[in-house]
C-alpha cells in the first residue's frame, strides 16, 4: 500500500494510517436500495456475490452492512480473477446451476459482458456515482445491450415477482 499511496495522492501517510484505509473496504455502506432488494430477491432466488475480492472481506462486508448471502463466492475460491471464463462457470456449478440458469447483476458493462459470453444472464444495475461524482470509468450500456437494466436493486425485485 505505502508503495501505491503516491498515484492516489495520499503519500506521506504512517503505516497504520494506511492499513486503516485498505481496512475501510472491508466496511463500505451498501447503496440505500441494496438491503432491502437483497431480501426480496432472497425470497425468491439464490443470491451470492461473484468478486474479486476474497471470500473474508467479502464475509466482513456483508455483515457490516447487514446483508445475508446464500452464499459467497470471491477470487480466492477460483485462484482467479474476472473476467476469467473460469469465475463465472465456476460460479454456476458451485451453485448446481447450468450457466443459463445464472444471472449476474452488475454495475460495470465489461464484467456483464463477459458473463454473457459464458452463457449466464444479464442485468445491469444504474450506478451512477459508483466511481464518484463526475467520473465514468465504462460509458452507460445501451438500451437492450443487457438481459435486463433496471435503476436499482428494488426494481430488479419486482421485474423477477419478488
Amino acid at each position: 500500500m505505502a508503495r501505491l499511496a503516491p498515484q492516489f495522492g495520499v503519500a506521506g501517510l504512517g503505516a497504520d494510517t494506511l492499513e486503516e484505509l485498505v481496512c475501510m473496504w472491508h466496511e463500505l455502506p451498501p447503496w440505500p436500495d441494496a438491503v432491502t432488494g437483497l431480501e426480496k430477491l432472497r425470497s425468491r432466488y439464490i443470491v451470492a456475490p461473484l468478486s474479486n475480492g476474497h471470500v473474508a472481506m467479502l464475509v466482513r462486508l456483508a455483515k457490516a452492512a447487514g446483508i445475508t448471502w446464500d452464499a459467497v463466492l470471491g477470487a480466492d475460491i477460483f485462484r482467479r480473477y474476472k473476467p476469467d471464463p473460469q469465475i463465472y462457470l465456476g460460479a454456476a456449478a458451485l451453485l448446481g446451476c447450468e450457466p443459463a440458469e445464472v444471472m449476474l447483476v452488475a454495475s460495470h458493462p465489461s464484467d456483464l459482458e463477459a458473463a454473457a459470453a459464458c452463457g449466464l444472464r444479464t442485468c445491469y444495475v444504474s450506478r451512477p456515482l459508483e466511481y464518484g461524482p463526475g467520473r465514468v470509468v465504462e460509458p452507460t450500456p445501451v438500451k437492450d445491450q443487457f438481459d435486463l437494466m433496471v435503476g436499482d436493486l428494488l426494481e430488479l425485485a419486482g421485474v423477477m415477482h419478488c
